[in-house]
């Protein structure tokens, strides 16, 4: 063969090598990786499909991996399926004692939220673990599965192929093609709703939308709310020096109108406070004084403690949520005028991350080491650094913020608060929530001259967990027939504060991934699969879809 013909055949292959590289194809494509990605990923891949999970991260579990290891149950009668194996396999890892490397098994505080222990031996449950451990078991889970994994993220300008009412492709930024035949949308952004041509919203509705009482602006409600006289000016009493950072002159709106402010974010951060697994907290390079002249006055104005929780996980470590009025949410930082956090591209949505990093980490190191702080609570705040042995590609730091809210689809069937109060009946369950009606601040404002936050709902839901209807998981059947939308669903604001906490989004993704795979084998939308064949095919998978109404 001629040097020409060898070049020229070296080329082709290469070219078929290229191309190969650029182009994937399953039967079910899982857009997102957290812990809701994977459970449909595996849910479908035990059902005998092809599965691509398509990874933003690198890392597997989103919120449930990334520092929330204290987990939001609520009741665990809503736990079945992969969600429950999933929680019992955590609680297994913990029965043995070499899995206490940082403290001894039988002195851990064996506390939950609420009445949920946190190793519970009646149930065989972990609701509380640390973030590596999480993360081990699902990449345990769906290689068990065997679930393709790609990393990469939807290009959201040109990121979808579609054919009628039907995605055919997912384009990824490095310009990777993925196709499938059902698609699910696992990112907490609701990333492929725009492309998709599918019905969203972003912000509270009013009250008066869907006849509820908690959705729209709340007022200066007392939950997790700043004390009181702190006064809302950089210079203090000077109207004409202009309001601190983060500070809204009004609340924009009535109480119970809508407005496009969304809840606000923070990093679950994993600290300890044992010597030998602590990194110290550095002064941010960012760090500016100012930011923190509100958690200056907080203190001045009483508050002695309580800045951020230290709910224990275990071998002495936390998950360190959001506290009372001046915590970890960094309010108001993740919208603004013309823009919100769902809305930004993801070198934006990178950058306004690091931002929300840089705020806990400067409360911390302020709390740990400003003059302006009392010595008392410098001492108290000392012992604390971030766990060494967690995130320790990511400079200990988790790799996901917790986005509690971006877009929420609207379909043809919007769950409310009065379904999540159980005055209004689901007759088609897909699977159950218990938790609190949750929203936290959306943003600080001026009332009667001094500074409080506005958003925050706490409202305990009584008696029986309830039913989340299949119809909010899938979009108007004029929109698109071949998605399904397990965490980004249709709901309003506040009954979405009950349903979007990870067990809930597990469970709703497993039923997803189910719908996906007999919408396959029927050849029919998901929206003309018959209910009945799903309630039966999901209780047989151990799905707890309810207590009767």
């Amino acid at each position: 063969m001629s040097l020409a013909k060898i070049l020229t055949a070296f080329v082709i292959t290469l070219s078929s090598l290229i191309a190969a590289e650029k182009f994937y194809e399953a039967d079910v494509v899982v857009y997102g990786d957290a812990s809701g990605g994977v459970a449909a990923a595996i849910q479908a891949a035990r059902m005998g499909k092809s599965v691509i999970l398509v990874s933003q991260y690198g890392h597997l579990g989103g919120l449930t991996s990334s520092g929330l290891g204290f987990s939001d149950i609520g009741n665990p009668a809503i736990l079945g399926g992969i969600s429950r194996e999933f929680y019992h396999r955590l609680y297994m890892h913990y029965q043995d004692d070499a899995a206490w490397t940082f403290e001894e098994r039988g002195k851990f505080k064996n506390i939950g939220q609420g009445k949920v222990k946190a190793l519970d031996s009646k149930t065989e449950l972990a609701s509380t673990f640390e973030p590596k451990v999480a993360e081990a078991l699902f990449n345990t889970m769906a290689k068990e599965a065997g679930v393709k994994i790609i990393t990469g993220r939807i290009d959201l300008e040109k990121g979808m192929e579609k054919s009628g009412k039907r995605i055919t492709a997912l384009r990824l930024e490095s310009d990777l093609t993925v196709k499938g035949k059902m698609f699910i949308d696992a990112s907490y952004e609701g990333d492929l709703l725009p492309s998709a041509g599918v019905s969203f919203t972003v912000g509270r509705e009013a009250n008066a939308q869907y006849d509820e009482y908690g959705n729209g602006i709340t007022g200066a409600l007392r939950q997790n709310q700043l004390p009181n006289g702190i006064d809302p000016y950089v210079k203090k009493g000077d109207p004409t020096s202009g309001l601190l950072p983060g500070v809204n002159p009004d609340m924009g709106g009535e109480v119970g109108d809508a407005d496009d402010k969304l809840q606000a974010f923070c990093y679950r951060m994993v600290m300890t406070n044992i010597p030998e697994n602590r990194v110290p907290i550095a002064k941010p390079a960012a760090y500016k004084e100012a930011d923190f002249e509100l958690l200056f006055r907080t203190i001045e104005a009483g508050q002695k403690g309580g800045f951020f929780k230290t709910s224990p996980i275990p071998n002495h470590k936390t998950d360190s949520n959001n506290t009372g009025g001046i915590s970890c949410d960094w309010i108001g930082g993740n919208y603004g005028k013309d823009w919100n956090w769902a809305t930004l591209n993801h070198t934006q949505r990178e950058a306004l991350a690091a931002k929300h990093r840089d705020w806990q980490l400067g409360l911390i190191w302020t709390l740990q080491n400003h003059p302006r702080v009392p010595e008392t609570i410098r001492k108290d705040t000392a012992p604390w650094g971030l766990a060494k042995d967690e995130f320790t590609d990511n400079g200990n730091w988790p790799y996901n913020l917790y986005v509690r809210e971006a877009r929420r689809m609207v379909s043809d069937f919007v769950m409310t608060e009065n379904h999540c109060k159980r005055t209004i009946p689901v007759e088609d369950p897909v699977g159950m929530g218990a938790y609190t009606l949750d929203s936290h601040n959306t943003q600080r404002f001026v009332h009667n001259g001094t500074v409080k936050n506005e958003g925050d709902i706490q409202t305990h839901l009584k008696d029986k967990p309830y039913g989340i209807s299949y119809r909010c998981i899938v979009p108007k059947i004029d929109e698109c027939e071949n998605l399904l939308v397990p965490w980004a669903l249709s709901a309003s604001h506040i009954a979405f504060g009950s349903i979007r906490m990870e067990p809930v989004f597990m469970i709703l993704s497993q039923s997803a991934g189910t719908a996906a795979c007999m919408a396959i084998d029927s050849g029919s939308s998901v929206q003309d699969v018959p209910y009945a064949d799903l309630r039966a095919r999901l209780i047989k998978d151990d799905q707890r879809l309810g207590y009767s109404y």
